[in-house]
């Protein structure tokens, strides 16, 4: 899209590689303020649906609605509450409602402006209305710049577990304006570096040790370590997403931390005492003490990560408010609940040393169930 400009002059482009359904990523600051142009060439029909939420309506709203208005497209907004709450049957069908109530057609686009929460929920009354409308994915957080927006996984909540119910597709594009990072607190910035951090542990070291040297930076917004932490890690999983879209074996990998950390949530409630990238990091640390546990890392290497994610600012242990009202087999059962049961068996992303990783069902019992009374303790 040669119209697009950014504030600083840089922009980068990245694709991710899947045949007829293939889609660019655009990287940059200052995006946000073509959304109109954005959606203009990727609108087919007549309508556009932003759905956002209640926090970033607040930031946008106004000067996207003005936006739109001049360049004579209609725009209708749909705003949810902030939180993982919001990822529910319930928000999910009202959304519905409120888009075939405006007699949409196949053609009409859908624009995720929004965390995580957002996207995932966007994406999948996307996915689902009229079997199909086309969307874009406009993530103004940094855990949604690096890992939410790309990949087409989409879906909301059930009693039972995180993200049970959900399809995969694919956004038109993927807009990420990191200007909008601006208005992220220090502790959703740190929650959104847990999944950059999971890029290079699973498949890239040379990355983890730029980040190792340049965490700070990054997390300070400096443009030049920004741009290069955000880029990499959205060409890491575009590579992945392009070589095993479904994640029927490779794309697995990004899961590292996920099994632990989405028990992890599930127990606390997704009440926001403990966000999605505190959780990861927290799994992160006892997917190392596993490996470390089965011999698959050594104890430098797992102190080196522990170092690195104890710099930044992320939690190292269960938060306290869980461990007083959480036992080991309470733990142990809400990681069943999760999607990575197959024929029974729970499989772990287990690290081997720092920028690989395999996935495998075998784990020791008493292995694991030393990190899990260590996370419980």
């Amino acid at each position: 899209m040669d119209f697009l400009n950014v504030s600083d002059g840089r922009l980068v482009s990245l694709e991710v590689a899947l045949g007829e359904r293939s889609y660019p990523i655009y990287i940059g600051a200052g995006l946000i303020e073509g959304l109109s142009q954005v959606a203009a060439a990727a609108l087919r029909g007549k309508q556009c649906f932003v759905i956002s939420d209640d926090r970033v309506s607040g930031l946008y709203r106004q000067a996207i609605t003005r936006d739109f208005e001049q360049a004579d497209l209609a725009l209708h907004w749909l705003s949810v509450a902030p939180g993982e709450s919001s990822k529910s049957q319930a928000a999910y069908a009202a959304l519905c409602e409120a888009i075939l109530a405006k007699r949409p057609e196949r053609r009409d686009l859908v624009i995720a402006l929004g965390g995580g929460v957002v996207g995932d929920l966007a994406g999948f009354v996307a996915a689902t209305l009229l079997r199909g409308l086309d969307f874009i994915q406009v993530p103004t957080t940094l855990l949604a710049q690096v890992d939410s927006s790309v990949g087409g996984k989409t879906g909301i909540n059930s009693q039972q577990g995180k993200n049970l119910i959900g399809a995969f597709y694919q956004p038109k594009l993927v807009l990420i304006d990191t200007a909008s990072l601006n208005s992220l607190s220090p502790r959703a910035r740190r929650a959104g570096y847990a999944e950059i951090l999971k890029y290079g542990l699973i498949h890239d070291a040379d990355f983890f040790a730029f980040l190792e040297r340049e965490g700070e930076a990054v997390l300070n917004l400096e443009p030049e370590a920004l741009n290069r932490a955000i880029a990499t890690s959205c060409r890491i999983k575009a590579e992945i997403v392009a070589a095993d879209e479904r994640e029927a074996g490779r794309r697995a990998l990004l899961n590292l931390g996920h099994t632990f950390g989405h028990a992890l949530e599930a127990l606390a409630g997704y009440d926001g005492r403990l966000l999605h990238g505190e959780a990861v990091a927290i799994g992160i640390q006892a997917a190392y003490r596993l490996s470390r546990t089965m011999g698959l890392v050594s104890e430098p290497e797992l102190a080196r990560v522990v170092a690195h994610i104890r710099a930044l600012g992320l939690p190292l242990e269960t938060p306290r408010f869980l461990t007083a009202n959480t036992s080991a087999d309470a733990l142990l059962n809400a990681m069943t609940q999760d999607k990575k049961v197959s024929d029974g068996k729970l499989h772990f992303v287990l690290p081997r040393g720092i920028g690989a990783a395999l996935v495998t069902a075998e784990v020791p019992a008493e292995a694991l169930r030393s990190v899990i009374d260590w996370l419980s303790a």
